[in-house]
């Protein structure tokens, strides 16, 4: 699947109505659900006309897209500045998890308050494979294996570099849905003490 999410730069550009009704939104989304939260709300919570909206999104569905890109790009900035100066291969691994551990712990502001994974939700929410909200959290998920295997591949080669990159991924899904669904906030550490195992077959 082709990357479609914006630069950061591209996320900077835009206009700053355009930014607020999308950060609103984003919030409302995630607390409420897409289906959920209906446009009048969202116009609401963030003082701005129907007129500017429709100005700016033709449909609810384009404005879920920009949604998408805007929290793929905050969460994958996050993310891969987290793991960006780990020095070896299981340095990798303790910075990814202890990441995972500050959000479902509600310390990274830029993420908010945790509820999940909203590409999860989303996707639910779009279940037909071909629809473009589904097809842009199959992207974020695919962007996150790109982005740790390529790191990892600083120290190993690209085959297990990628193999490694799905089973954190793996892990890191499992730890996300734990720590919402059941309340376990220690998910990411057992994950992390999991993927110990992995690193035995890694190199």
């Amino acid at each position: 699947m082709t990357d479609s999410s914006p630069t950061p730069s591209a996320v900077n550009a835009v206009p700053a109505k355009q930014q607020q009704l999308i950060q609103t939104a984003f919030a409302l989304f995630y607390r409420d659900s897409i289906h959920g939260v209906g446009i009048n709300q969202i116009l609401q919570e963030a003082g701005i006309a129907k007129k500017t909206l429709y100005h700016h999104f033709a449909s609810k569905d384009e404005l879920v897209l920009a949604v998408l890109a805007y929290r793929d790009e905050v969460f994958f900035n996050w993310l891969e500045q987290r793991i960006r100066n780990a020095s070896s291969t299981e340095d990798t691994v303790q910075h990814w998890f202890s990441a995972l551990d500050d959000w479902f712990h509600n310390r990274v502001a830029e993420l908010q308050e945790f509820r999940g994974c909203f590409f999860m939700h989303s996707a639910a929410e779009f279940t037909d494979p071909a629809h473009p909200v589904h097809q842009h959290c199959a992207q974020h998920k695919t962007r996150l294996v790109s982005m740790l295997s390529k790191h990892l591949g600083q120290w190993l080669d690209s085959r297990k570099a990628k193999k490694l990159a799905d089973d954190l991924c793996l892990l890191k899904e499992g730890a996300i849905v734990c720590a919402q669904v059941q309340g376990n906030k220690k998910a990411a550490r057992q994950a992390a003490l999991i993927a110990q195992g992995l690193l035995i077959t890694a190199h």
